[in-house]
């Protein structure tokens, strides 16, 4: 197999700090660019368009916002190249990275790979970069709070990978959207992302799934370095509108791979959780930097959506 031609899509949303940066590093790796602005109500289109006149790139602007699972499809019908590498705007390559990327992909025969991601002090992002698919019990152990009070209990160290050796190339279920490379031939396969996971959360999951689910492989590449600060638009949305989502996403997921007696406990975990977490609320412990009367709407909301009364 010759050198695969490799398109990157940049899905941004109010991105503007983040977008320079990783696009001047995308610009000498000999890749097709490709930048999906999600209808961003700051100046990140018009420094695509700037910057547009130094590097080549092809800027999609959608509005409304259609959520990072629909950029990257509309993304994905714009680019040319044989492989597609989904990169958030707040990851920075390191020289090199895409090329590394391409060879560990070539060589391992994969169908989809996912790079390093590298916290600030540049240490690999342990329990992010990349993990198993989540199990009923591993949902639980965090909608419950188990994770929070035990935070190395065995089903979420195994789920989080968080024993992985990181300097290791591997086979992995679930690498990070925020850096996940995958074959045209695989995207086309399973049809791409569900738009359905709005607007963010556990696309990539069930992207993964049903990449796993149809056959191929997916490793990890440790040479394939990229820089990240992450949560950079999902830190902007405000506390209801991030539980829901959150929640509302992990539902679907399992309705998508889980038998109907599992969703029935997940939907009754959600609620047990939201109870426990209105609890906290109450006796002075809750999300640090939310209104006592925010988290219990927003914990109110979360816990009527998984009932389905809401």
């Amino acid at each position: 197999m010759g050198t695969l031609r490799c398109s990157v899509i940049v899905v941004t949303y109010n991105s503007s700090a983040h977008i320079d940066a990783c696009l001047r590093a995308l610009a000498p790796q000999g890749c097709e660019i490709v930048v999906v602005d999600n209808a961003s109500q700051d100046d990140t289109a018009a420094r695509v368009r700037a910057l547009a006149e130094q590097i080549p790139l092809q800027l999609l602007t959608i509005s409304p916002n259609i959520g990072f699972a629909g950029g990257v499809n509309q993304g994905a019908r714009a680019a040319g190249g044989e492989v597609l590498l989904l990169l958030n705007p707040d990851a920075v390559a390191e020289p090199g990275a895409i090329a590394a990327l391409l060879a560990c992909l070539t060589q391992s025969k994969a169908a989809a790979a996912g790079g390093a991601l590298l916290q600030n002090d540049g240490q690999p992002a342990r329990g992010f970069a990349f993990r198993r698919l989540p199990t009923l019990a591993a949902l639980l152990c965090e909608v419950l709070l188990v994770n929070q009070v035990w935070p190395a209990n065995p089903v979420n160290r195994r789920y989080r990978c968080l024993d992985a050796d990181y300097s290791r190339e591997q086979e992995v279920e679930q690498p990070a959207g925020a850096c996940l490379a995958v074959t045209r031939q695989a995207w086309d396969a399973i049809e791409g992302m569900d738009a359905g996971f709005f607007p963010v959360w556990f696309e990539d999951v069930d992207f993964c799934a049903r990449l796993l689910n149809s056959g191929a492989r997916v490793v990890y590449c440790p040479a394939a370095r990229f820089h990240h600060s992450g949560a950079h638009s999902v830190g902007k949305l405000d506390f209801g509108d991030r539980q829901m989502f959150w929640y509302g996403n992990m539902l679907r997921y399992g309705r998508k791979h889980f038998p109907g007696w599992k969703v029935f406990l997940l939907r009754a975990s959600i609620v047990a959780g939201m109870l426990a977490r209105a609890l906290a609320v109450l006796l002075g412990s809750g999300p640090q930097g939310v209104p006592r009367n925010t988290s219990l709407r927003g914990y109110w909301r979360v816990a009527r959506m998984a009932t389905g009364i809401a």
